[in-house]
Order: structure tokens, then C-alpha cells, then sequence
């Protein structure tokens, strides 16, 4: 454990007990004698007001209505709190119902100059979902499905599920090992092992309509389900490279599960690999429009034949 994570959780367990001693200490924390001693002295510098007791049996207590030292921000801390509240409202957020509590806590801890600033930040600058006529920072629209908060609650415990959706067909249910829950064009989608079919599902929450813990028998380990996976895994035939222009574009739109890997520090320029399903006209067709949507900044390295196809049919059509 690193010193300050130590002093850190040495804090609040000298906090939560009336009573402590130094061999208490280092049995706890596995530290020796001068390394206890040495931490408790930095802790009373921080403001913990700590009476030693002397004598053979003696030790330390904190001193009666005590608590751990006030948190303080910064200037900058507080504004990069707010700014991140700013920019993920109407997102879709799990625990988005917290919000108006946490922000009554935040400015409470604040000063009325430092509440000054953030009153000025909130007329000044407007992110994506933010209404210009309403933009309250306590604001609450937009929540998610109702059942994402359950789902991750479950994800804690195990990565197991088993997920009911409503669906094209009716309702369905999938064994699942989650691999990924994220956040994309404004859905939550589950990215998934099924276990029964053993392949790879990508299950949208919005249609989730219950889901449970899911027990087998003799379950695949991670491991084993991750090989299974790189075995399944079809080989790349769409090779880009994506300039500067490009790379807003991408930024402003992309299709699913697609991502890039930036080739320099200052991510100007940028490589994409895929694979494209070629017996697919609808993909196909998307995959032109969409590279053609990256405008001039973006090289084509490697395609399927289909690809150049459709894109010298386009570019026909727009210099007839």
C-alpha cells in the first residue's frame, strides 16, 4: 500500500474508534513501530486532534465530537466538478436522480465569491443536451431506462446475467457474460458473451426488460470465453487513415464498436481497422456514405473490392 492510500485509511480507522494503540497499528497496516509513529505525527500535522495516554497501557484517542479534516477544493477543482456536471447533463447517466443532492452539497462547501464564478461558467458555456432557455445546473431530464441501475447493480456482484428484451421477434431471453456495458450515440448497449450459442451479442438496455442473476452449472471462466471469442473473430478487410479533418468527423459520427488508434501524441492523425461484411448490400452501402462522410483527410489503404465499387458509383453520380 502506498504511504498516502495508508494515511488515508489510517484516518478513518483511527476516526471510527474511540481507543487505539501503536502495536494496534502495526498489526493492522503490517508497518513497523517508527513507520506507525511517523504516520500518526503527519496525521496530527493534517488537523486530527489526537491526546496520547501515557503509562504502560496507554495509547491514543481522538478527541470527543471530532471529525476528519474538512474537505477544501481548489478554484480549479470546483470548476472542473461543475464543468463535468455541465457537460454530462442529459446524458443519460445512471444515478442522475443524485444530482440535485450533490450539487446543494458541492455549494454548500464553496464560497460566495467561488459561487459567483460558477453562476457566470453556467451562462457562459452550453455542452450538448443543455437547453439555452432552462440551463439549470439541477436540471433533470433525460434519465435513463430504469433498468440500467438495476443492471449495473447486478454487474457488481457478477458478470452473469440473464436478460430479457423485447425485440423484432417478441421477447427473448440471453445467458450472458458481460464484457462491456458502455455508453454510445446516446444508448446503452450491452456487450456480451452468449453463453448457449457461445458468440458474441450486443444487447441494447433500452430493451431490456428484466434481468436476473444467471448461475451455470459449470461456468466458462473469462479466460476460456475471451479465447473462444479470438477464435470467432473476423479478419480485418477495411484499413483507413484519418487526418486531422477526418478525425472530427469521425468524432461527430461513427458506426458502433468502431475506434480508432491515434498513431502520434498530439492524435492528428489516426489509423482504423475493421472488418466489413461484403454479403451485407445494407452495410456495404453505410460503410460508402460513411467513409465518403470523412471527406478528403481520410485514406483508404485496404477495402473490399464492394467498397471501391460503391464509392466510384457514388462520386458517378455527384460529377455526372
Amino acid at each position: 500500500m502506498k504511504k498516502t492510500e495508508r494515511i488515508n485509511t489510517l484516518m478513518r480507522y483511527i476516526n471510527n474508534r474511540a481507543h487505539f494503540t501503536i502495536p494496534e497499528i502495526m498489526r493492522e497496516f503490517h508497518i513497523s513501530r517508527s513507520t506507525a509513529i511517523r504516520d500518526i505525527r503527519e496525521i496530527e500535522a493534517m488537523g486530527m486532534p489526537l491526546v496520547a495516554e501515557a503509562g504502560r497501557d496507554g495509547g491514543y484517542f481522538v478527541m470527543s465530537n471530532s471529525v476528519l479534516p474538512p474537505v477544501r477544493f481548489t478554484d480549479n477543482e470546483i470548476k472542473a466538478l461543475f464543468i463535468a456536471f455541465m457537460a454530462t447533463r442529459n446524458q443519460q447517466l445512471p444515478y442522475l436522480t443524485s444530482r440535485q443532492s450533490l450539487t446543494e452539497k458541492l455549494l454548500g462547501l464553496i464560497s460566495e465569491n467561488q459561487q459567483e464564478d460558477l453562476v457566470h461558467l453556467n451562462q457562459i458555456l452550453l455542452f450538448q443536451g443543455t437547453n439555452p432557455h432552462n440551463p439549470d445546473l439541477l436540471e433533470l431530464s433525460d434519465l435513463p431506462h430504469p433498468m440500467l441501475e438495476e443492471l449495473i447493480r447486478l454487474l457488481l456482484a457478477d458478470s452473469y446475467l440473464w436478460a430479457t428484451l423485447n425485440g423484432e421477434q417478441g421477447e427473448q431471453s440471453y445467458p450472458i457474460y458481460l464484457l462491456h456495458l458502455y455508453h454510445e450515440k446516446g444508448l446503452w448497449l450491452i456487450e456480451g458473451f452468449d453463453l448457449k450459442e457461445e458468440k458474441r451479442r450486443i444487447l441494447p438496455v433500452d430493451n431490456l426488460t428484466s434481468v436476473r442473476p444467471y448461475s451455470p452449472k459449470k461456468r466458462l471462466t473469462r479466460k476460456k470465453i475471451l479465447v473462444k471469442l479470438g477464435r470467432q473473430e473476423e479478419g480485418v478487410n477495411l484499413v483507413l487513415t484519418l487526418g486531422p479533418k477526418a478525425i472530427a468527423q469521425y468524432k461527430k459520427y461513427h458506426p458502433l464498436k468502431m475506434s480508432l488508434s491515434y498513431m502520434d501524441p498530439y492524435q492528428t492523425t489516426a489509423r482504423l481497422q475493421t472488418y466489413i461484411n461484403v454479403n451485407a448490400p445494407g452495410e456495404v452501402a453505410e460503410m460508402v456514405h460513411w467513409l465518403l462522410f470523412l471527406g478528403g483527410d481520410m485514406q483508404l489503404k485496404e477495402a473490399p473490392d464492394e467498397i471501391w465499387a460503391g464509392i466510384w458509383e457514388r462520386l458517378v453520380l455527384l460529377c455526372p
